[in-house]
């Protein structure tokens, strides 16, 4: 089993001999067969930590070892063969298909000649097919969509067959189903090739789902790290999110806003319904609590309100303004 650490790790930038440190300190690690979520605040050190964990940038204190061995002192061909990185910026190369860029992975393996063996030919069909690409393997690059490009970029990386794999930002510029599957992508290969995976993101609903683990980053300094849902329970999302804007609903695993309070509301009932009625309850100003003079009763069909039966939740949210003028709360 591969290890990734960092010990006394301090990350940040170099400008004209003055070290702006971002993050300093860090005691990480990352294990084999694991899907790693890096999350914080923007100006956190997501990518400083990833760029250097890639050997892309210096530290600017300590160490990173992979079993044991400093990261640093390894040959450029030693590094390729331990970590990938699949950078956020789009990669276009003229005249490429699907297959050429997928096999400029297998670099460390043919000394950057290019000259592909059976074997590296082998290797980078298996890792399209990994990624379900192989369809599409004589396409040209710039032919595809965003998501079918970022797939390929992770076809890459599985390519260089590399025990780390860092990804910078992967769900980035796609649509939804594009996002839900290359999170799914990730953590099914984390766990059918014990690769580690760390990849940052500001999809913080799908790294809770599918993310082993959560380095939660803070823009004061430190990471917390854990199982996703430890963090939720220890309110760490809170405190590293913190803002009069918005908060993190422990409920749901979403970010919510804080709208200014109209009004208290009783609600009960069908419970998925009852789900988005708080939603829409909850935007309109309206504070769910136990007890309150109005109430809702949700029903598979209809909403009960001052034993009113009413059928949209346009219409309830009218007669709730309408009994809230005359009500007191």
């Amino acid at each position: 089993m591969s290890v990734l650490s960092t010990q006394h790790l301090s990350i940040g930038y170099r400008r004209k001999g003055t070290a702006n440190v971002i993050q300093h300190d860090l005691n990480l690690k990352l294990e084999s067969g694991k899907l790693v979520g890096l999350i914080g605040p923007n100006g956190s050190g997501k990518t400083t930590l990833l760029r250097t964990i890639a050997g892309l940038l210096k530290p600017i204190d300590g160490n990173i070892l992979i079993d044991d061995k400093e990261f640093l002192l390894l040959s450029q061909r030693e590094k390729a063969l331990n970590v990938s990185f699949v950078l956020t910026e789009k990669v276009d190369i003229p005249n490429a298909d699907v297959f050429d860029m997928v096999s400029f992975g297998r670099f460390p393996y043919n000394n950057w000649r290019g000259n592909l063996s059976e074997q590296d030919r082998t290797k980078v069909f298996q890792a399209l097919q990994m990624v379900r690409m192989e369809k599409m393997m004589h396409r040209y690059i710039n032919e595809l969509s965003d998501g079918e490009r970022q797939r390929v970029m992770i076809a890459k990386a599985l390519a260089q067959d590399t025990p780390i794999i860092l990804l910078d930002e992967p769900t980035a510029h796609l649509d939804v189903p594009n996002r839900v599957g290359i999170m799914l992508l990730l953590h099914k290969l984390a766990h059918t090739t014990g690769k580690m995976i760390l990849l940052s993101t500001h999809e913080l609903d799908l790294a809770l789902q599918a993310a082993d683990l959560i380095w939660l980053m803070s823009e004061n300094g430190g990471i917390e790290c854990g199982v996703p849902e430890d963090l939720v329970f220890s309110g760490s999302f809170n405190r590293t999110f913190a803002s009069d804007y918005y908060f993190f609903n422990e409920a749901n695993g979403n970010f919510s806003l804080n709208y200014p309070l109209t009004g208290k509301v009783s609600v009960s009932g069908n419970k998925m319904r009852v789900y988005w009625t708080l939603r829409a309850l909850a935007r309109a100003g309206y504070e769910a609590v136990e007890n309150a003079p109005l109430k809702i009763e949700v029903t598979d069909s209809a909403w009960i309100l001052n034993q009113k039966e009413i059928f949209s939740v346009a219409e309830m949210l009218d007669e709730l303004n309408n009994l809230n003028g005359n009500t007191s709360l």
